[in-house]
């Protein structure tokens, strides 16, 4: 996903389509306003959520919007699709009418079909680049049903990652605590494909349900039922990255 920051030079320019030439002189005139302050330096960087005014004029004012999904089985984790419904279209208009914002959602972290649980959507992609990416340990939390018993042989290869030679890749220790016999509860820190269910098919034990409750410090909210979503509070996109799982 690419950076929506712009040099302010090349964001009025595109935006206006005026010689970036020009634009210094906008600059030492302070005709060009951020956040309240008038700018001067030409390598004064724009970012996504800037309000920016040039000659009164607005140019930008667009709002970062976070969303909490209970996303239900059998919807797609996309934003279009021609056979199933997708989580786009389960959201509610209140959360999705302002500024056409409907179109510029990206899903963080996706689940399969036939997954359900905490899925979030945002237009941030600074903020969900920083939310799935391994170095900031963030733990996402699944509770797994399986076919079979679990065994502490599993728990181990768990803590210890796989290779899979498919893809020539290792995966991240990951952490498995046993429920019930067949009932247990992972904690990743990455999201590769069909990773859960992959891992579990190296012990041949196929699982028949995989719900994630848990994305960092953010917990799926018990109000929302299958298929609900809602704006997460300010505290809640703060604080998403304070309390990482510990492998």
């Amino acid at each position: 996903m690419q950076t929506k920051s712009f040099r302010i030079d090349r964001y009025i320019s595109k935006k206006l389509n005026i010689n970036r030439r020009d634009i210094k002189l906008m600059l030492a005139r302070g005709r060009i306003v951020i956040n309240g302050e008038v700018i001067r330096e030409i390598t004064t960087i724009v970012e996504e959520f800037d309000h920016v005014v040039l000659d009164g004029q607005l140019l930008q004012d667009k709002q970062a919007v976070y969303i909490m999904m209970n996303k239900p089985i059998g919807v797609v984790s996309a934003t279009k699709d021609e056979l199933h419904k997708t989580v786009i279209d389960l959201l509610p208009d209140e959360l999705i009418s302002v500024g056409g914002i409907k179109h510029d959602l990206h899903i963080v972290g996706r689940l399969d079909l036939n997954t359900s649980g905490l899925l979030l959507l945002t237009n941030d992609s600074c903020w969900s680049r920083k939310l799935m990416s391994p170095d900031a340990k963030v733990g996402k939390v699944y509770q797994v049903t399986l076919e079979n018993d679990l065994t502490e042989e599993t728990v181990t290869e768990f803590a210890k990652g796989m290779y899979f030679p498919f893809e020539d890749i290792t995966t991240l220790p990951a952490q498995l605590t046993i429920l019930s016999d067949k009932v247990a509860e992972v904690v990743l820190m990455e999201g590769k494909y069909h990773q859960i269910k992959r891992m579990f098919g190296r012990s041949r034990n196929p699982v028949l349900a995989l719900h994630r409750s848990s994305v960092g410090n953010l917990l799926l909210d018990a109000n929302l039922d299958a298929g609900e979503s809602r704006a997460l509070t300010s505290g809640e996109v703060n604080s998403i990255f304070d309390v990482a799982a510990v492998i």
